[in-house]
């Protein structure tokens, strides 16, 4: 389950099935709420679907949302994720290992993962604890605030990084690129569509995602 926007205020938020590949169920919404999604799930729920499993982002609050239920989050955000924080391309060799870190998760399991990772802050961890001093303020910050921040992220979204390799019977996806794939499609079927009111933009999202 995912949500994707069309500006700042108009965005479809999408429910599939992994296994048949079928939308089951969309909502139009202006914000993206944890709430929408345990409704979307419950609707499904009441409908007589059994939920598996759920792969999603790491929005705040979402992963911890569904305690009855196994929760993938999606590699691919979590790789998003790190990359905003230390670029595409880092410079610094601790974020370049980090980085190559990250790359392998989507090809590894997870005692592989966290292993490296949990060298990876052995090795580097006199380096993340480095301070500048504000000499006007008096005050000091850590160095590489943003280098602590991706290393963060990965350490608070683990547990759900491996939800695929945990329930492995269950085959489920470690990303959601199934359900990107939609979105990418329908957004390059709209454009040849400019200027439709939001009305036929509905109804052509309806007739595209039958859900």
């Amino acid at each position: 389950m995912d949500t994707s926007y069309w500006g700042s205020n108009f965005g479809v938020m999408l429910f599939k099935d992994s296994i048949s590949g079928e939308n089951l169920l969309k909502y139009y919404v202006k914000y993206e709420t944890n709430d929408l999604y345990k409704q979307g799930i419950q609707e499904l729920q009441n409908r007589g679907f059994k939920i598996a499993a759920i792969v999603c982002d790491g929005r705040r609050g979402l992963l911890q949302s569904f305690n009855d239920i196994p929760v993938q989050m999606c590699q691919f955000h979590q790789a998003a994720i790190v990359r905003r924080y230390i670029t595409k391309n880092p410079r610094m060799a601790a974020s370049i290992e980090l980085q190559e870190i990250v790359s392998m998760m989507k090809h590894t399991d997870r005692e592989s993962f966290e292993g490296a990772l949990i060298l990876w802050n052995k090795k580097w961890k006199s380096f993340l604890n480095e301070r500048t001093l504000n000499e006007e303020t008096g005050k000091s910050f850590y160095t590489h605030k943003r280098l602590r921040s991706a290393a963060r992220s990965l350490k608070t979204n683990l547990p759900w990084l491996f939800t695929w390799y945990d329930y492995f019977e269950l085959n489920i996806p470690n990303t959601t690129n199934a359900l990107e794939g939609n979105f990418a499609n329908l957004k390059n079927k709209l454009r040849n569509h400019n200027g439709l009111s939001l009305s036929r933009k509905k109804k052509f999202i309806d007739g595209f995602l039958k859900a």
